[in-house]
This record gives C-alpha cells, structure tokens and sequence, in this order.
C-alpha cells in the first residue's frame, strides 16, 4: 500500500510526532510511506528523520531558505477550511488552506492519514474519493472545546475511519457523535520502541516523572506526595522531567514548593531529555499524578524500561496500560495520600519492586511499534480491500454528505450574518 501520513510539524518535538514517526517507520518495511509536514521551520527533524520514510512539506518557515514561505501575502491571511475551535488555529493561513488542497487533490495513496482533528477536517472536505480517509484523535473526543466537536460531528462523516489512542475515547465517539454507520471508529494505542539502554536497576532509590510542567499533570500533588515518602524514607530521590510553558510559571511555581516543603535535596527538575529512556533505567519506580490523560505515553516508555508505575486512575489512558497490583498501582485522583502508600509499597519491598518492574517490562511489549503497526495495517487493508463498490458507495456517501454540508454551512453563515459577525473556519 502507498500510505500518506498529514502532520503539523514534523520538525517539531511532541508526542504526535513521536508516534507518527515509529508507526510510519513500521509500516515502511512493507509499504510506501510519506509524512507530508504542513510546517517546516528547520533543516532537519528535531527527533531524526523515520527510517524508510519519505519526508515533504507544504509551508517553508526556514527564514534562510530560498523557498521561504512567511513573506507570502496568504500567510498572513486567516484559514478558512482549518477549523477555529482547533488550538492551532492562528497558525493555518489561506496559503495553508491553499497548500493542502492542492496537496490532496494530487494526492497518489491508497490511505491518507490526518493527525489531529483540523487536519482531518482538511481531509474529510478536500481529499478525492479514491484514497481510504482517516483521521487519528491523539487526545480525546472530551478535551476539545463545543466548537471543535461540532464541527468533528459535522465533518467526520465523510472520513472512512477515525481512531483513539483509547478504547474509552472511542466509546465516546461510537456513543456521543452521529456518525454515519460506515465510518469504522477504531481504538488503537500509540506505539513506544524497545529501548536502546539496558533495564532500569531495581536496587536504584531513585522515582522518576517525565511530561510537561503543566497543571494537569498535578506535580504540586506529587511534591506533597513525596514529602510524605521522605519523612518516612530520607534515602530516595525523585526527578521530574520535563519543561514548562514559554513564560515559566509552572515551574517557577513547582519549584517555590519543593523549597517550601524543605524538599531541594530531594526532588530535582531535571528539564528536557532526549532521548528520555536513558533518563528512565536510572530510576526504579515511576510515577504520574495527572488529573486526565489523552493516553499515556511515559508509562509506557517507562513500562518498557522496567519501571513499574504508580498512576493516578485519571480518564482516560493509564487503565488500559497498567495492570493494578502486576506492573504498577492505581490510585485516586488528586489524593496525595494514596500516592505516597503506594510509592512506598515498592520502595519498602524490594522484591515486589523487582517483580513489578518486570512484569512492566514483559506487558509493555504489546506496544511496540511492529505489533501497533500490524493493527493499523489491518484495518487499512480491509477499507482498501472494500474494492469498487465500497468505492462507489464512498462516492455516493461524498456526495450527500457535501450537499449536506453546503446547506449547513450556508446555515451558519446566515446565523452569523444575523448576529453580525464574520464568519471563519469552516463556515462557523
């Protein structure tokens, strides 16, 4: 099969990126694979280039390049097709509703793959009927905003397949949105390679976090966690990895109550690491306060280390990666209490300590790269191998569902007309 990933930025550094770059470089020992990059602001991918992998891109924001595109009069123009309630919005143009377009409609692939939901509205309402569509959700149906799934519920419908990184976010868009019964909505887990470092050793007195200085993932709950695992055990260290936001506040705010809490010899922000798993084996126990998760991708990372991780049982990823009591602990939201007994479970038995680490190590295998790989692969064959009528039916189902559209949209563009407003992104 030929196989066209669409990416926001493929130079870039994110979660995203990570797991489109190892299913593409999966999928590449038995297809043709492209990741086409709308943005491109560097010479040379920030997380290496995908073995196999043919790299493109739409819009040139490198200000020494020939091509550079940011002096286009578009580029500073607001997108029409890329959708407001999407959080990247003010980056998109009318040269990159141009761009893509023109992408698509030349486009030479049997399946055609968006990242994230503005870019899968790209391809619902600009691809032709010959590729298989699907648009990957790499957060959750619940974490967008009413704008966005309004026009997720609108638009979709035209897509042959959407997958989740979750069984749960596809519940909620199998139960919550009105799609068309022949759009398949799938949940398939992100991938994690098998780590290029040797295990983490058990006997290491050292709880390692990692993800963005952010106030969903609840360090503050951490840190008042871990002053309880000092008072009862001095000898342990946690690291935390990971930056925060441009202005710094998160981790200017973390790092006033680790002095507060009297806690500087015990708990170090470490910053960014790259690549992460050479952090992760220094440590025995991993550990993730997050009050919500789109999937989870450092318990696994952490999990194929051999760290068993003690989570917090938050919607919508860690129960579909650890298994309570086996490879690591499930706790409450937001009880700091239950965080630190559950740290110290593990940091007072060795011996479970050892066994939870390797059965971490052995479970997170299901997430490599080759076995994710084959269940996407499995689904892209059976909509390619629909044939021609699934075909003709995909056709006839476009037609409907853009005479549909137009008459939405010239809906809301008379709503707003009526309101006095503009209106962008879609016809909202």
């Amino acid at each position: 099969m030929r196989i066209s990933f669409l990416l926001h930025n493929a130079y870039g550094i994110g979660g995203t990126i990570r797991t489109t770059f190892n299913l593409a470089q999966a999928l590449a020992e038995r297809h043709e694979v492209e990741i086409v990059s709308v943005f491109r602001h560097r010479d040379q991918p920030t997380l290496g280039a995908p073995a196999g992998v043919v790299m493109k891109h739409l819009v040139d924001l490198r200000k020494k390049s020939p091509e550079y595109d940011g002096d286009h009069p578009d580029y500073q123009r607001p997108a029409k097709v890329f959708p407001r309630g999407d959080g990247r919005w003010k980056q998109y143009s009318r040269l990159t509703d141009a761009r893509i377009a023109a992408h698509l409609k030349g486009l030479d692939a049997d399946v055609v793959v968006g990242t994230r939901p503005g870019l899968n509205v790209h391809i619902a309402r600009q691809a032709p009927a010959g590729p298989v569509r699907v648009g990957q959700e790499h957060l959750t149906l619940d974490s967008h905003g009413y704008r966005l799934r309004r026009e997720i519920g609108h638009r979709y419908g035209l897509l042959d397949a959407v997958t989740t990184v979750t069984e749960a976010d596809a519940r909620s868009y199998r139960t919550r949105l009105k799609l068309p019964a022949a759009v398949r909505i799938e949940s398939v887990p992100n991938s994690v390679p098998e780590p290029q470092v040797g295990p983490a050793d058990p006997a290491a007195k050292y709880v390692v976090a990692a993800g963005r200085l952010t106030r969903v993932k609840r360090y503050d709950l951490l840190v008042e966690a871990f002053a309880k695992v000092v008072a009862a055990r001095p000898d342990w260290r946690l690291r935390i990895y990971g930056s925060g936001d441009a202005t710094g506040n998160e981790k200017d705010a973390l790092r006033g109550l680790v002095e507060e809490r009297g806690l500087g010899e015990h708990v170090a922000l470490m910053g960014t690491a790259n690549p992460l798993d050479a952090e992760l084996v220094k440590g025995s126990i991993a550990v993730s306060t997050s009050r919500l998760e789109s999937f989870g991708m450092t318990l696994v990372e952490a999990m194929r280390c051999g760290l068993p991780v003690v989570s917090t049982d938050c919607p919508h990823g860690p129960r579909e990666i650890i298994e309570d009591g086996v490879d690591g602990r499930l706790v409450p939201v937001g009880d700091a209490d239950a965080v630190a007994e559950a740290l110290l479970g593990y940091i007072e038995d060795d011996e479970l300590r050892r066994r939870a680490g390797a059965a971490a190590l052995a479970n997170a295998r299901r997430f490599d790269p080759v076995a994710i790989a084959e269940r996407h692969e499995a689904l892209f064959t059976e909509l390619v191998g629909g044939g021609g009528e699934g075909r003709r039916r995909s056709r006839v189902r476009d037609g409907v569902q853009r005479v549909r559209g137009a008459v939405l949209d010239a809906g809301y563009a008379a709503r707003y007309k009526a309101a006095g407003l503009v209106s962008r992104g879609g016809g909202r």
